[in-house]
């Protein structure tokens, strides 16, 4: 199978809602939108897209509607990850994990969307030398 776009879609109850809060605070715009579904893509990388669904939409086979966008995280790597903080907490959102910086690589904090959706913002690290081994050799974050 040869795949020509991935992209996550979350399950709401709110898609307007949901879908202006990616568009005000993750630089997402609409490029298709109805009142059942939002198709968002990036205003700074088109190939990056995400879609916001009607739970309760008839294209959701019966045993699902309703459910929602379950346990989910969703990661999104920035250039500059102490902007995108600073931006968060001043725009209000919930911190669930204050800015640190990992051994394994990563710069990063967590926020959350109006769904509970968890939202983990990432600048790419170098890794400890202890995980340093478990990278391959191509994929060492910078």
């Amino acid at each position: 199978m040869k795949c020509s776009q991935y992209y996550p879609v979350l399950m709401t109850q709110d898609v307007a809602k949901s879908a202006q809060f990616y568009q005000q605070h993750f630089k997402f715009k609409a490029v298709f939108e109805a009142d059942w579904y939002v198709h968002l893509q990036s205003v700074e990388d088109e190939t990056v897209n995400l879609a916001i669904l009607d739970q309760d939409h008839e294209t959701i086979p019966e045993v699902r509607r309703g459910q929602g966008t379950g346990a989910m995280l969703l990661n999104f790597e920035v250039e500059d990850v102490d902007k995108v903080y600073g931006e968060a907490e001043k725009a209000g959102l919930p911190i669930l994990l204050a800015l640190k910086d990992e051994p394994f690589g990563q710069r990063h904090f967590i926020t959350e969307d109006p769904n509970g959706v968890m939202i983990d913002v990432i600048k790419p690290i170098p890794p400890s030398p202890e995980f340093l081994k478990q990278f391959a050799p191509e994929a060492v974050p910078a």
